[in-house]
């Protein structure tokens, strides 16, 4: 099992990482400002979901086969930069066929989430390269890849969950400014957009 200095750094490290923007991040507040606190909760539920399965890959090895492949990590990275652009053209879109957009519905709220922090590429590489660090290698890895697991889920749950509130909090003003909300959506068009090719220009760094 991890020692409490591990675990200390590790939730360090977690908090860092979850509090960064990022694409999550982004989704998250684009979709609880759009829609409310139920839209947001769902989004954050689709991201934790999408992290969890980077757990398990961890803990089952397949993100220690996914480091050794740089092809695996380019189609990654490549893949994640699609998806992000594809979502930035798509809101774009929206924004500009339907002034005051229409909500979506919470099931494809919840599996964009899960797909954008899947292929994200900030928590690829958390998973991939820098979670191995904190892993004792005499040791079994499942069991601290779990209780590492269960911290960052906890973190990141609290640190979006602020986030899911706050944006909430604000998007009532926004409903009733068709204004606001053109402008809020282009933006996070033009942020999507900006992440894709970011992450496609991005190289990943190997352990």
């Amino acid at each position: 099992m991890p020692g409490l200095t591990t675990v200390l750094l590790f939730a360090v490290a977690t908090t860092i990482l979850t509090v960064s923007p990022g694409p999550g991040v982004l989704y998250v507040a684009a979709r609880s400002v759009a829609q409310g606190r139920r839209a947001g909760f769902a989004s954050m539920l689709g991201i934790e979901s999408g992290e969890i399965m980077w757990i398990v890959a961890a803990a089952t090895g397949v993100a220690a086969l996914l480091s050794a492949s740089v092809a695996g990590l380019t189609a990654l990275r490549f893949a994640g930069a699609a998806y992000l652009i594809f979502l930035g053209v798509q809101r774009w879109r929206q924004v500009e066929k339907f002034p005051v957009p229409r909500p979506a519905p919470l099931g494809r709220i919840f599996a964009q989430g899960f797909v954008t922090q899947l292929l994200n590429p900030k928590v690829a590489v958390f998973f991939v390269a820098f979670l191995p660090q904190f892993l004792n290698p005499a040791q079994q890895i499942a069991p601290q890849v779990i209780v590492l697991g269960i911290i960052y889920i906890a973190i990141a749950v609290a640190i979006d969950s602020t986030y899911v509130l706050t944006a909430a909090a604000i998007s009532g003003r926004l409903i009733r400014s068709p204004l606001a909300q053109r402008r809020t959506g282009r933006a996070a068009a033009a942020t999507y957009l900006a992440l894709g090719l970011a992450a496609a220009a991005s190289g990943f760094r190997k352990p």
